[in-house]
């Protein structure tokens, strides 16, 4: 059983991925042990300024436009239990089990930073749930993104104190029930908690990197289903030659070239020089200029995503300082503006890698674009036969719903608490959707996956006979043909879809 240790500076994308996506407890997360000190030293600076009397926002006063309402101490444990049942108002589907599992491993996290005065019995209240897979039932909808994701993470935060609902061993039970089943307790929150619990950019930032992830993916798939089209259409390698692409020197260009070159290599359906037909069409021939640049959007969320997942995002933040002084210190780090505009970014990025994936499928379909090397609709009985022709109808309509989801999300804000929270990020928004965006993408790819594969076998039966396909290609290709025949005449395509849906989860995880 692998170990992760959380100390709010060094978690992974590679650990968030692997606790979303593994199995309650494998890996097992444990609090650090500088961690522990940090924590028990802020929790104990909360509980000295409840002795002194003095006045802090979310400690001794209200939230938001009740920030000058001051609460007694008696009323103190009462009031972190009132934000978390108040912010409580998510609505929506819930989210599924990874992006859940991540949601807890990153607020834990970030609490573990210890700047955020929770006790250590609450942080590893969270840490048993994650470990023994209790999964907190957290409705998509909600966040504003400013002052953070408080809806969602109050759902999750009322689990801790037995109330909600929460998934356990496949079955949902109410929060208090849950805990009883795994042999755990709630907890009563103390001072600055409930605020702890509910303020900041988890949420976002767990959808964020799941699909940041797969869209490292499924920028790798793009580049292969592109480099089988080409094939498919008798295209030539020339447009990626190395001495091309050392004249613009964008990194993720050059990349892409090589990654181009390096998946058809040894490919004999491509075609050498020839005075007919020397140049493709912009589909394959920008290839690495348009999947390059899209791969710097998916760099770009990657980079801002490692930072975020150690960032302390809640507010106010409590700092002690080498004499024990203490300052209660209220900014803004819930603010999710840097991951708004990263999602807006990436989402336009995919949309783009499934725009130019789409024109592929239709100059596989189209006997006049691809010059007759392809029969109509990828059928040698058109007319009788409907062949492809409405599969690429399919990929049109995901590549139009992904221009609707490209309008960005963090140009949008609107006025909350009685105009204290004046300017919000929609971040929350913006992940949303650019989870179905990557969806979308993804279904693109596979049709054109599917398409290629059909035209790979076309080619073969009119003139290429036992061609080679490329070293990369060649293992799409099988992959594909391990879960779908050649289409020979009009069968129940939608199967078949779902086959290739199989092939291409070889290549892409989640």
């Amino acid at each position: 059983m692998a170990e992760i240790q959380i100390d709010g500076e060094n978690l992974t994308f590679e650990d968030v991925v692997a606790v979303a996506f593994g199995r309650p407890g494998d890996p097992f997360v444990t609090l650090a042990e500088g961690a522990r000190v940090k924590v028990d030293r802020s929790a104990a600076a909360v509980a000295a300024l409840l002795d002194r009397g003095e006045i802090a926002y979310g400690i001794t006063t209200g939230f938001g436009a009740f920030k000058d309402k001051i609460i007694s101490r008696e009323e103190v444990e009462q009031l972190q239990r009132n934000i978390v049942l108040s912010h409580a108002v998510g609505v929506g589907e819930p989210f599924d089990v990874p992006t859940t599992r991540a949601i807890m491993l990153i607020r834990a996290n970030t609490l573990a930073r210890g700047y955020s005065g929770i006790r250590r019995e609450t942080l590893q209240l969270i840490l048993d749930c994650l470990n023994k897979g209790i999964h907190p039932v957290i409705p998509e909808k909600g966040s504003l993104g400013a002052s953070g994701d408080l809806a969602p993470l109050a759902h999750f935060a009322c689990v801790l104190i037995g109330e909600g609902s929460a998934e356990f061993e496949g079955q949902r039970y109410s929060g208090a029930e849950a805990l009883t089943r795994a042999n755990l307790r709630p907890v009563t929150l103390a001072a600055k908690e409930g605020l702890a619990l509910t303020n900041g950019t988890t949420v976002m930032t767990a959808i964020g990197l799941i699909e940041s992830w797969r869209s490292t993916q499924l920028a790798e798939l793009a580049d292969l289903c592109g480099c089988l089209s080409l094939e498919a259409l008798n295209g030539t390698l020339m447009a990626f030659d190395e001495r091309i692409h050392e004249l613009r020197p964008h990194p993720r260009q050059n990349d892409c070239a090589a990654n181009l070159r390096a998946l058809l290599e040894g490919s004999e359906f491509v075609r050498d020089f020839d005075p007919a037909n020397v140049q493709d069409a912009y589909t394959l021939r920008c290839m690495p200029q348009v999947h390059g640049a899209c791969r710097d959007a998916v760099l770009y969320a990657e980079w801002l995503l490692k930072l975020e997942l150690n960032a302390v995002t809640d507010n106010p933040l409590i700092f002690v300082g080498p004499d024990d002084s203490i300052d209660v210190v209220s900014g803004g780090n819930f603010h999710g503006e840097p991951l708004a505009l990263a999602f807006d970014y990436l989402a336009i990025a995919l949309t783009e890698l499934g725009n130019i994936s789409e024109r592929r499928i239709m100059r596989l379909t189209d006997e006049a674009s691809n010059s007759h090397v392809l029969p109509a609709f990828l059928t040698e009985s058109g007319g009788l036969n409907s062949g492809f022709m409405i599969v690429q109808y399919t990929a049109a309509a995901l590549c139009t719903e992904n221009k609707i989801l490209s309008h960005p999300a963090s140009v949008d804000t609107i006025p909350t608490s009685a105009n204290v929270e004046d300017h919000v990020s929609m971040g929350a928004t913006a992940a949303l959707k650019l989870r179905q965006v990557v969806n979308n993408l993804r279904q693109i790819l596979e049709i054109e996956a599917f398409c290629a594969a059909q035209g790979i076998d076309l080619r073969r039966r009119s003139t290429r006979g036992d061609a080679k396909l490329g070293r990369g290609t060649s293992e799409l290709y099988a992959a594909v043909r391990r879960e779908v025949p050649f289409i020979e005449k009009d069968v129940y395509m939608k199967s078949h879809l779902d086959g290739v849906s199989r092939a291409v989860a070889e290549f892409v995880g989640g």
